[in-house]
């Protein structure tokens, strides 16, 4: 047996006898006809371990792209607030981004490595970075709330409400405004 393929066998026996469980992510998208950054935000979304889209009016052609990256779509319902469609997550932590948004590779890496901890049972979430693309620059926006624990917190809007003295991720979230 080479030694690559026992490395790798030992850090596999190794992750399954942590002491607590791995935390699993559920992303959170809410979509309508105009999202023309949508497969960006669904592909950038690989530390979830499901990907939620709530469907506001989307054409076919945007929720084939959808079902192309395997997220489940659930067709929101007028007069329900967007926040209410946490409880059709499969999971606690909740990952919202928005269709004009992308996960930056620090980020990804963030997430993925705080998969491998133990959130406190009381934690409320994470603040990420936001960088939002103005013409040839980038602009640094405040700090937001965007990975949730749902047994703690709700919401209406599509992204939880600030929270500024809640943790940071390392990382940041690419904003990237669609121009009509």
């Amino acid at each position: 047996m080479s030694a690559v393929l026992a490395g790798r066998r030992l850090f596999l026996h190794l992750i399954n006898q942590r002491p607590f469980p791995m935390p699993k992510i559920s992303g959170l998208i809410h979509i309508s006809n105009n999202d023309r950054n949508l497969g960006r935000a669904l592909e950038s979304l690989r530390p979830c371990d499901e990907v939620l889209v709530v469907n506001h009016g989307a054409g076919e052609e945007i929720l084939k792209l959808v079902r192309e990256h395997g997220a489940r779509i659930i067709n929101g319902v007028n007069g329900v607030e967007h926040g209410a469609y946490v409880q059709d997550a499969r999971y606690d932590w909740i990952f919202c981004i928005m269709p004009d948004e992308a996960v930056a590779e620090e980020l990804e890496a963030s997430l993925l490595e705080w998969k491998h901890s133990e959130p406190a049972k009381d934690q409320l979430g994470y603040n990420v970075a936001i960088r939002e693309q103005n013409g040839t620059h980038w602009k640094f926006l405040a700090p937001e709330l965007r990975l949730a624990n749902r047994q703690k917190i709700n919401w209406t809007g599509d992204r939880p409400p600030l929270a500024p003295d809640a943790p940071s991720l390392a990382g940041h979230i690419l904003r990237i405004p669609g121009h009509e």
